[in-house]
């Protein structure tokens, strides 16, 4: 499975939704994931692939909150957010663009530069922002690169319910 995601990523790369790939360490997670199922000891997220917002330390990869200060920083250990999912059993295809210490609404403000939308309106081929500070994650997850990303909800952008209501059975809801 991990294969086929990383395949999506090369597929999708001029959106610009992630800035580290991490394709070695995914194949040895997907590894670990095998032989932990082959255990019967697999966790909530077993092999799932998802991406990481840059936000997140991840300890031996780069992690730069998309900002030139942090270009080449590699934490020596783990977020919390981050050392839950690996013990869940989910495996990392890579690190996703976000305005710049996800400190934004649009996710043009990468030093890494802005991410595009998959999506596109009916009839127009004009490229169109993802949202922010999480539009990596949001891109990533739209154009069917991963089934699940990581985000975050700095300034409360994206999660407004007058920038984007949505009808549930039990009544009005928000939704990133």
């Amino acid at each position: 499975m991990a294969d086929a995601h990383l395949k999506k990523l090369d597929e999708h790369r001029a959106l610009n939704a992630f800035i580290t790939e991490t394709p070695d360490k995914a194949r040895a997670m997907a590894t670990a994931s095998d032989a932990r199922r082959a255990r019967g000891e697999a966790g909530l997220l077993e092999g799932v692939p998802l991406a990481i917002k840059d936000l997140f330390c991840t300890e031996g990869v780069q992690t730069t909150a998309a900002s030139h200060i942090l270009k080449g920083f590699v934490p020596p250990y783990e977020s919390t957010v981050t050392a839950n999912l690996w013990k869940a059993g989910a495996v990392m295809v890579g690190k996703t663009n976000l305005d710049e210490f996800a400190m934004g609404s649009s996710n043009m403000t990468s030093h890494f530069g802005g991410v595009e939308n998959p999506w596109k309106r009916t009839g127009e081929n004009r490229k169109l922002v993802p949202g922010g500070s999480s539009g990596g994650s949001a891109a990533a997850v739209a154009a069917y690169m991963v089934p699940g990303s990581t985000g975050t909800d700095t300034g409360g952008n994206g999660w407004s319910c007058w920038t984007s209501p949505w009808r549930t059975r039990r009544g009005w809801s928000c939704r990133p």
